[in-house]
């Protein structure tokens, strides 16, 4: 993601500083003197969130110390600060509503909790968080939630908010702009299952695709996941409130598998 967004931001830079070692934040802000500061680091396991459960020590320090050596150095410092945060910190959809940015968070794993944690200190400062969801891209990548779930033979069908990740690029560049602080969901409006996405991506760019649909519970039953996975829809209410818009996801799954395709060929 930080890559994404130096490209997209243009005079952005890319740290390569131990952000573990706060003296080391403080010299590296004092030598780039940036006027913005954005959080794209974090922890979320290899290949999974599996790895967390057995890695507390250093899931904690990648979303918790992190961003809090960057809250204190970014507040010593008078700087604007923007931190990615997690939709995974839920999970179901709140009575058919979506989960709101002030809803009162179940998460639902370890790797879930870490993020929950940096929310709720981060969120009583003047920091802007950006809470994303199954970030899906147009190019392939082993971030990428498509490639991901492609490796994968049993693929769940419970519904879940997606991020498209040019989308989020754009609409993180216009709270910027607006100078804005505190949390905001950033998906896509609407929902989809994994198993959707697999069957579209048979459709439009390999028909020789195999996977098995099966429904949450049977990964823990079989055994096939260790940390329970979220399944979370979210409110965007707040944000379309700020007069911006994403295009629903049921729209836009097509045209992101297009472009991939696209992409794939090159």
């Amino acid at each position: 993601m930080a890559n994404k967004l130096k490209d997209y931001l243009g005079d952005a830079v890319v740290s390569d500083v131990d952000i573990l070692d706060l003296p080391a934040v403080r010299r590296e802000l004092d030598e780039k003197k940036p006027e913005i500061v954005i959080n794209a680091a974090g922890v979320t396991g290899r290949p999974n969130i599996d790895w967390c459960e057995d890695h507390k020590a250093e899931t904690i320090a990648g979303n918790v110390t992190v961003p809090l050596n960057l809250l204190q150095a970014t507040q010593e410092k008078g700087l604007y600060m923007v931190h990615f945060g997690s939709g995974c910190i839920f999970q179901g959809d709140n009575d058919g509503k979506g989960f709101g940015e002030e809803d009162e968070a179940n998460p639902p794993s370890f790797y879930s909790w870490t993020k929950f944690w940096a929310d709720s200190i981060l969120k009583n400062f003047p920091v802007l968080i950006v809470r994303l969801r199954l970030p899906i891209d147009v190019e392939p990548g082993s971030r990428n939630a498509i490639d991901k779930v492609l490796k994968y033979e049993n693929v769940i069908d419970s519904e879940n908010s997606v991020t498209v990740v040019p989308d989020l690029l754009d609409v993180t560049r216009q709270l910027i702009e607006k100078k804005k602080t505190g949390i905001y969901h950033v998906t896509n409006p609407g929902a989809i299952s994994p198993a959707e996405i697999m069957g579209l991506y048979r459709k439009i760019i390999d028909p020789s695709h195999e996977f098995k649909v099966v429904k949450v519970e049977e990964l823990y039953e079989k055994g096939l996941a260790k940390a329970k996975r979220s399944n979370t829809i979210l409110n965007t209410e707040k944000l379309e409130a700020e007069g911006i818009h994403m295009k629903p996801i049921n729209e836009r799954i097509i045209e992101v598998l297009e472009e991939y395709k696209r992409n794939l060929a090159n």
